[in-house]
Order: structure tokens, then sequence, then C-alpha cells
């Protein structure tokens, strides 16, 4: 017989609760949850989820998107070195989750909890600090949306400008990404600028690049 984790998993009120949620993406909440190392982030892949709850990954991923759009976790990617061949998914609470101060809760029982797919890593988990979006998690967000944004042209402009909005640090770049469906709507011109802007800097770039093999 197949050992199965012995760890425990938390579902808090909002997460139980919650319409928009099927009862199946709740569960895999709370497995990801017990899945937590010391840094806050699971990085169980589709595949592990689809032999532990013996559903396809196709299903797995429409769990994992439920959570995502209803906003109780993110995911982002490592990739290997010099590629955009991705090395690891992590997943990370972002409400709903563990609270630190929980006595006798998971915080306590994070270094129990860890397992064979979930050893530490050296990120740290800084709830609340932006953290740079990769051209796949926007592309994920756009896909998502059914927009037409384009995400290297959205991830180069946002790469140019350091991701400032005007002298400000940007909080929150998926907000970012529906004002430019906005534009898209509303101002066609606008993206038509962004381009413009984009060139312009590349332009330099070359020349630059030109005067310094001279």
């Amino acid at each position: 017989m197949k050992e199965q984790p012995n760890y425990y998993a938390i579902i808090s009120a909002e997460v139980r609760y919650d319409e928009n949620l099927t009862a199946n993406a709740k569960l895999l909440y709370a497995e990801i949850t017990a899945l937590l190392n010391m840094n806050g982030e699971c990085f169980a892949t589709n595949k592990y989820f689809s032999n532990l709850y013996k559903k396809s990954i196709v299903t797995i991923s429409k769990w994992i998107s439920e959570l995502v759009s209803n906003g109780y976790v993110s995911t982002y990617y490592t990739y290997k070195g010099g590629t955009k061949e991705i090395d690891r998914r992590y997943i990370r609470i972002l409400k709903g989750g563990i609270k630190e101060n929980e006595k006798g809760g998971i915080k306590e029982n994070f270094k129990d909890n860890n397992t064979s797919i979930n050893t530490n890593t050296t990120y740290s988990n800084n709830k609340g600090r932006f953290k740079k979006p990769t051209i796949e998690e926007i592309s994920n967000y756009c896909i998502e949306r059914k927009n037409n944004i384009d995400a290297e042209t959205f991830y180069d402009f946002y790469e140019s400008k350091d991701w400032k909005i005007g002298k400000n640090k940007m909080k929150a770049w998926k907000a970012c990404v529906r004002t430019w469906e906005k534009r898209n709507t509303n101002k066609p011109q606008g993206i038509s600028k962004i381009h413009l802007h984009l060139q312009k800097n590349m332009n330099v770039k070359e020349k630059l690049k030109q005067q310094f093999k001279q």
C-alpha cells in the first residue's frame, strides 16, 4: 500500500465559506498549507497533486487557477540559467492563510511538515513587498483575462522604467495590466505610444553599442 502524507492541513473560514471556490479547490488549498516550507512557499508539482488525488494534471491546474483568480495563492517560477525553461514553480499563500502568531498551529510545525518535495529555499517571504513578475506570469494572467496584451511588451516597458509608475514603485502589476486593457478599449493609440517608447530605448542602446565598437 502506498504511504500517504501524515501531516495536517489548515482551511481558514475565509476559504471554507467562499462560494466562488469548488470543494476540490478548497481541499487543494489545505494541502498547499500543509506543504509550506519555512519560507511560506510550496513547490509541489501538478504531477505530485495529480498522483495524490488521482486526478488529471489538467484538473489540478484548474483547481490552482481557481485559487489564483480568487486571490488566495500566487505562483511564480524560477528558470534554468540563461534559458526560459522552467526549473521550479512556487505557490505562495496570499490571504485566508496561516497567521504567524497562531499558537500550536502550523508555524511551530513547519519543520515537521517539510518533505522531500518541499525542502528549504533561499527565498524570503516578504509579505506586501512588490515582486517583479515573469513574462510567463504576465502571459498567464492576460490569457486568463482574455485580453490582447503582449506579455513581453508589458514586461519590457516596465523593465525600462525600473517597475515604477511615475516616481513611485509599482505595487500591483495586475492592476497595471487591467489599466492597459482600458487603454486598448478606450485609447488604442496608447499602446502605440508604449511601443514608441520601447523603440526609442532600443535605438539609444544600439547607438551606444556602435559608439563602443568605434
